[in-house]
Formats: structure tokens, C-alpha cells, sequence
């Protein structure tokens, strides 16, 4: 334990032998040792940020034929669109970037940009599912539930996995959940407020009454687990009372920023007192990473008013300047306290936009999971580069594939995980996140 009181940790540890959250070693040695996980929920125009098309700009309002339209099979006529934002290239490695953002265009070195990501659905619903539990179909855990159940945490007085997040998203909070796993693996919600964490205040008038009444419910679940014969669902929600109870006393400290300096505010673009935007998530996210936190996921926006631009391009602009500059400094900040050595800063999207639509003047864009483009930083990555690429016009993959399975399988073997060695036998089957495929993107890491 870190901090706290000692009775009750004492007390659960009689009720289990085996902790769910403890920490523990993985398959081999991870060159991570926790997951920042920028989620933009919506759609993100590939097109229109990380992955330049020269052709797109010049062959825009002609046509070209695809086979399928929004999940609808046949034969269609498009018209190409042409990207509303230039790119050029930035820092030493000559990584194109959009003027959609200038702040992360900045970091380009610190980044190894994906430009041939795949996925294996066009709406919302299944997307966001795919790219969070590698499920396109069922309810699973998610990558961040995985994450905790391979390696515990590091500090038993806050979650191995908390979600930060302003709305619920598409998928709601299947984005976060445990499903099979033990409950105690299932994403703690953050919410900027007044509250971020529900019920953080104890109710009991002094810490030691709060102390008496829990090891008297303590107790009495001793008993309710022995005469159950050590239910693992039983005994991972004993368990959560431990965690939250160091919660109670190291929480509050994470939402304590009247200590972070201003230079620490402005780099990410945060104004002092404010709970609000991108920015407060970024920070709260480092805070919560240097303090043990495993895996912690940001998610921007949530269901509604994000980047789905079927209208109208332009609502990418105000997205964009939410996310840009805190999502720089996330990673300047981590990078100058020596954290993005063992960190892993994860960018991504559930699909990309079309290259096309189907009127000729039409301002915005429709859902595209042929191909999309995500990115990571920090430990184990290889930096400064671009791997993969879209076709002429940014519709299809043109080379080296990754699909969502491959995303996930890296992610986890920069943890020191194998992907297929990491499963859970649910109902007579072993399950992992990555179902039956997947395979490591070896040019992706250092």
C-alpha cells in the first residue's frame, strides 16, 4: 500500500490469497511499463492529417469507381475531394503533417505515424468496439482491461485502469468494461467537474468510523466468501472496496494541480483553475501515469458533436484545437521527466474519412475503414518515422497492412506481452484480445 490506513488492506488480504491487481511480471522483459491512450472519437480525416495525397489535390472532382458505399455493396461512381488543409514537412525526419495540427506537426520526431491502418467496419458502433477490444462484433474486454489483467498495477490505492472522458462514446461503457474478466480490471470513469471520480468523499464523519466500518464489512465478507468457496466475481468486488478506499486518500491529490508550475499550464495550453477541455484530461492523464497508473485512456469527445463530418469538413477545426496543443504537450512534458522512456503514448481513431463523395460539391466526408492513420510515441517505438501508406488517393491500403488485431498485438509486446500467450478461458474457450490473429509490426518498434 501506498499511503492509507493499514487495518483494511489487512483484512482483505485475509479474504484473498490471490490479488487481482497485483503487479506481475510479463512474458518478457516490456520496454513499457504504462499506456497513455488518446482516443478521437468519430472519425478522424486521414486525408486531413497525417497522411499527405498529392494526387487527391490534383485529380479533385473527378471519379472514381468503388464497390461499396457506407456498408452498402454495388457498383458506385464518386467524385474525389479535395483535402481542405496543406501539409508539409516537419523536423528532422521529414514527417508530413497537415496544417490541422500545428502543435503535434512540432513532435513529428518523437512519432512513429501508421498510414495503412485497417479495420473491419464502417459504423460508429462496431468500429469504436473493433478498436478498443479488438471485437467488431460482441462485447469483450477491452485492451485496457487486458493490460491490467497481464500486469496489475503499481500503486493499490488507484485503478490499473481509469478513462478519462467529458461524454459517453459510441459503445458506451463497453469501452472501458472487464466483460469475462475479473470486475476488478474494468476502467475506473474520470469526469471533469466538481466530481471526476463518483462517491471519492467518504461519508462517514471521521477516517477512523470510515476505517471500523469497513473492517466489520470486512469481516462479514470473510465469511461470505469462505461459505462460497472463493468466487473469483465475489472476491475481485471485495477487492474493489480496498481500492477504493485508497482512492479516497490519494485521488483527490491527482485533481490537485495548484502545485503543477506555469510553465508546466501553458505548455498545455491549460489556464489555471480550469477543469475543462483536452488539456485538464492530458495533464490529469500524467499525473495519474507517474503515480502507477497502468493504462489510461482519453477519450476527446464522446457520441455526439465529434469528428464525424458527414457535413461539413470543417467542424475537424474546433476538435483539432481542442486536442493539438495538450496532446503536444502531453508528450514534451513526459519527454523532458524522463517518462516517455517507459511510457507509450497511443494516437488513434475507429475509421478515416472518404477520399470521395457522392456529389461533387459536397463539404463534407463519409466513414472509411479501408484505411486510417494512427500513431505512437515513446518507449520501445520507433521514432521519427512513417510506416505504411495509403494508395493515390488515400483509399486503399497501398502497402504493409495494419489491422486492428496487428495495432493491438504491438501495443501489448512493447508491454512485455505475448498476444497470444495473454488469454482467459471463458465458457470452454480461451479468448485474447487479439481473437485469432494478429501479428507484432516489428518496423514499428526501435
Amino acid at each position: 500500500m501506498i499511503g492509507g490506513s493499514m487495518l483494511l488492506p489487512g483484512l482483505v488480504s485475509e479474504l484473498m490469497a490471490d490479488d487481482p491487481l497485483a503487479p506481475r511480471a510479463g512474458h518478457f522483459p516490456g520496454k513499457a511499463k504504462r499506456v497513455i491512450f488518446l482516443y478521437m472519437s468519430g472519425g478522424v480525416s486521414h486525408i486531413e492529417s497525417f497522411d499527405p495525397k498529392p494526387k487527391l489535390f490534383a485529380d479533385a472532382g473527378k471519379t472514381v469507381s468503388v464497390n461499396e458505399f457506407q456498408g452498402r455493396k454495388g457498383d458506385f461512381k464518386m467524385f474525389l475531394k479535395r483535402p481542405h488543409w496543406e501539409f508539409a514537412k516537419h523536423g528532422k525526419s521529414g514527417t508530413e503533417v497537415s496544417s490541422l495540427f500545428p502543435y503535434m506537426a512540432q513532435c513529428v520526431d518523437d512519432l512513429c505515424v501508421i498510414r495503412s491502418m485497417k479495420s473491419d467496419h464502417t459504423n460508429h458502433y462496431e468500429a469504436t468496439l473493433g478498436i478498443h477490444t479488438g471485437s467488431f462484433t460482441f462485447a469483450r474486454p477491452s485492451i485496457g482491461a487486458w493490460l491490467s489483467y497481464g500486469l496489475g498495477t503499481m500503486n493499490s490505492n488507484l485503478p490499473s485502469f481509469v478513462v478519462i472522458a467529458p461524454h459517453s462514446p459510441y459503445a458506451g461503457g463497453q469501452v472501458w468494461a472487464s466483460d469475462f474478466l475479473p470486475g476488478a480490471h474494468q476502467g475506473t470513469l474520470v469526469v471533469a467537474g466538481a466530481e471526476p471520480v463518483a462517491n471519492i468523499r467518504r461519508r462517514a464523519a471521521t477516517s477512523r468510523l470510515q476505517e471500523l466500518e469497513l473492517a466489520m464489512m470486512a469481516r462479514a465478507n470473510q465469511r461470505h466468501l469462505a461459505a462460497r468457496e472463493g468466487d473469483p466475481l465475489l472476491a475481485a468486488r471485495v477487492k474493489s472496496f480496498e481500492t477504493a478506499f485508497g482512492m479516497q486518500a490519494e485521488m483527490p491529490e491527482v485533481f490537485d494541480l495548484s502545485r503543477e508550475s506555469d510553465a508546466t499550464l501553458n505548455l498545455y495550453g491549460l489556464e489555471r483553475g480550469s477543469t475543462k477541455g483536452f488539456a485538464w484530461q492530458c495533464i490529469i492523464a500524467r499525473r495519474l501515469a507517474e503515480r502507477g497508473v497502468r493504462f489510461v485512456e482519453l477519450i476527446d469527445v464522446g457520441s455526439s458533436n465529434n469528428w464525424d463530418a458527414h457535413g461539413d469538413m470543417n467542424t475537424h477545426l474546433p476538435l483539432a484545437k481542442n486536442v493539438d496543443q495538450p496532446i503536444a504537450g502531453l508528450l514534451r512534458d513526459l519527454k523532458q521527466r524522463g517518462m516517455l522512456e517507459d511510457t507509450l503514448v497511443v494516437w488513434t481513431t475507429e475509421f478515416g474519412r472518404t477520399p470521395f463523395n457522392s456529389a461533387a460539391g459536397a463539404a463534407g466526408r463519409e466513414h472509411h475503414h479501408w484505411v486510417f492513420s494512427s500513431w505512437l510515441a515513446g518507449a520501445g517505438v520507433n521514432a521519427g518515422t512513417v510506416y505504411g501508406e495509403s494508395d493515390d488517393y488515400g483509399i486503399n491500403v497501398g502497402s504493409n497492412p495494419v489491422h486492428v488485431h496487428d495495432f493491438h498485438a504491438t501495443i501489448l509486446h512493447l508491454m512485455g506481452l505475448n498476444h497470444e500467450r495473454l488469454t482467459y478461458r471463458h465458457t470452454g474457450r480461451d479468448y485474447r484480445l487479439t481473437d485469432v490473429a494478429g501479428n507484432v509490426v516489428k518496423p514499428l518498434l526501435a
